[in-house]
């Protein structure tokens, strides 16, 4: 019994500071564009750089990660 109760203090625990945690503009972006129901194509190459192509009606949106963790984000309207 002790170990469901502890179970649940600590998944109450995470999902409060889970709930918590800022989203980044990468995250409201893709979000966004699927919200939109943007066509979507991801890519990642040999490096470990990831590319992102997002594209609705209305906005095109591209980012690219490099392997280093550097985000560069493209919008278009």
């Amino acid at each position: 019994m002790k170990n469901i109760s502890l179970l649940a203090i600590l998944l109450v625990a995470t999902l409060s500071f889970t709930s918590c945690r800022e989203k980044t503009e990468k995250e409201k972006l893709v979000e966004e564009m699927k919200e939109e129901g943007a066509v979507i194509d991801e890519k990642i190459d040999d490096d470990g750089n990831y590319k992102i192509k997002m594209e609705s009606d209305s906005k095109e949106v591209k980012i690219k990660e490099d392997a280093d963790g550097d985000t560069k984000i493209k919008v278009d309207n």
